[in-house]
């Protein structure tokens, strides 16, 4: 139980006693049971802000093709309309 109470103290996850200075108490008791499930909830927030992440990328990207598709279309009308003008070649950095 005391290297389980380290740990928990090391990374923050323990409680300590607000009547007592922190060298003189000794460590809180927390139940495994209890670490296990803050770290799986923190594993699931973790996962659906990557999923998120992840979806919301996939929507710039999409964002952007479509926008990029639009910038041809609208450069090819240009040119049909202004045969004689020279318009400049923009490519994506």
């Amino acid at each position: 139980r005391f290297q389980i109470n380290e740990i928990v103290e090391s990374v923050g996850l323990g409680r300590r006693s607000r009547s007592a200075a922190p060298s003189s108490a000794p460590p809180p008791y927390v139940d495994p049971e209890v670490l296990t499930d803050q770290l799986k909830d923190k594993d699931d927030r973790i996962s659906a802000l990557e999923t998120q992440m992840a979806a919301q990328q996939a929507g710039y990207e999409a964002g952007y093709k479509t926008q990029k598709r639009l910038n041809e279309q609208m450069m090819e009308m240009m040119k049909r309309m202004y045969p004689n003008e020279v318009f400049p070649n923009n490519q994506d950095p």
